[in-house]
């Protein structure tokens, strides 16, 4: 049985490069993103079946609506990537209430609805069940400097991911998070110039190739519903994640 897939964030980074590999896997794929136009150029780089849908992870409605239409579609939902993200900070004395919000709403508010639609939809079909991915960050266990509500939002992540895996074992659902960091997408296209350090300096950063980061994806989302990988870390061998601190 070909698994239906739904990525949020699908129309650029991480989560068009795991649409590409799902595809290539044979997943039936929902698109998701907030960008119709980025939507459907990932969409023509797939082989295979997929839809495309609007949506704000922020906005219960348009989550709601996403499920209901990978289910009217498809007839079921496998697997979710909560991938949709973005990143923000500064010096904490400067960050307005404004964007704490906006990042803790985009970061883990919307990866608790679209969860909480997934349970839902994998409680009530038959079989039941289904895979939730959440895409972390090393930032879910080591923060840049001046990141605090991005870095909050992603360990609330890491929260959010354990509670879900506990749940959901009574209902055959299974939940990882994969922790990525500095994946080469148009977000980190900075990196190679120079980056913050713990010690206040500037310095460049090593990428990797962001299909290395989705096929660790297609890994998770390849199990069966009996195994379960918690947490996958990939990275850049020489980043300074763990002297990052």
């Amino acid at each position: 049985m070909k698994l239906v897939t739904i990525i949020t964030g699908a129309g650029s980074g991480i989560g068009r490069a795991s649409a590409i590999e799902l595809a290539r896997q044979g997943h039936r794929l929902v698109l998701a993103g907030r960008r119709i136009e980025a939507l459907e150029e990932t969409a023509q780089l797939l082989e295979g079946d997929c839809i495309t849908q609007v949506c704000d992870v922020t906005q219960e409605d348009q989550v709601a609506a996403l499920f209901a239409q990978a289910a009217a579609h498809f007839g079921r939902v496998d697997v979710l990537f909560n991938n949709a993200g973005a990143f923000g900070g500064g010096p904490i004395d400067q960050i307005p209430l404004s964007k704490w919000r906006e990042m803790i709403d985009v970061n883990l508010t919307g990866y608790f609805l679209c969860a909480r639609e997934a349970f839902r939809h994998m409680k009530a079909q038959a079989p039941q069940g289904g895979r939730i991915i959440n895409n972390g960050s090393v930032s879910a266990h080591v923060p840049r400097p001046n990141s605090a509500p991005y870095s909050a939002a992603k360990h609330g992540v890491t929260g959010l991911t354990r509670s879900l895996a506990l749940d959901g074992r009574a209902h055959n659902i299974a939940c990882g998070q994969i922790d990525i960091g500095n994946a080469a997408t148009p977000l980190s296209s900075g990196f190679d110039v120079g980056m913050p350090q713990a010690d206040g300096s500037i310095k460049p950063e090593p990428t990797f190739d962001v299909a290395a980061a989705a096929r660790a994806v297609g890994y998770m989302a390849s199990l069966p519903l009996d195994t379960n990988v918690l947490f996958l870390n990939v990275m850049a061998s020489g980043m300074p994640f763990v002297g990052r601190g």
